[in-house]
């Protein structure tokens, strides 16, 4: 369904240093890393697309996380949703909202929110049963 998802960055550095580890723990590999655009690319490992980019936005105005975006991430299972989460707050990350089911959405939803540290929120989700 999706090409790419691309993150708006204010600190590259100390964004990589915080999807790095992330993103690992989901199962993607890097794919490229330019520091002098700056930006960063990930995917599944065998697959071009989709792909996950961080970077400084393109018109070189500063980022600034908009209000009701929100990416969500793709894990293999629960335990990834948690990994994930217990890596995105030892990394700099912000918690908004524990890992948990969320019935409210569908019966096997469970998924944990965070923000990067620019203010982005992201979702790790997983939609399988236990």
């Amino acid at each position: 369904m999706f090409s790419h998802v691309f993150i708006g960055v204010r600190d590259f550095d100390r964004a990589l240093a915080f999807y790095q580890p992330l993103l690992a723990a989901l199962g993607l590999e890097a794919r490229f890393c330019d520091r002098s655009r700056p930006w960063a690319g990930w995917q599944q490992p065998g697959r071009a697309r989709p792909l996950f980019l961080i970077g400084a936005p393109y018109d070189g105005q500063p980022h600034a996380p908009g209000n009701g975006q929100m990416t969500a991430l793709l894990a293999p299972d629960r335990a990834a949703v948690d990994a994930a989460y217990e890596i995105a707050l030892a990394h700099c990350g912000r918690g908004d909202g524990a890992p948990g089911l969320r019935p409210h959405y569908h019966e096997h939803y469970y998924g944990a929110y965070v923000r990067d540290p620019d203010g982005n929120k992201l979702c790790v989700v997983c939609h399988d049963p236990a």
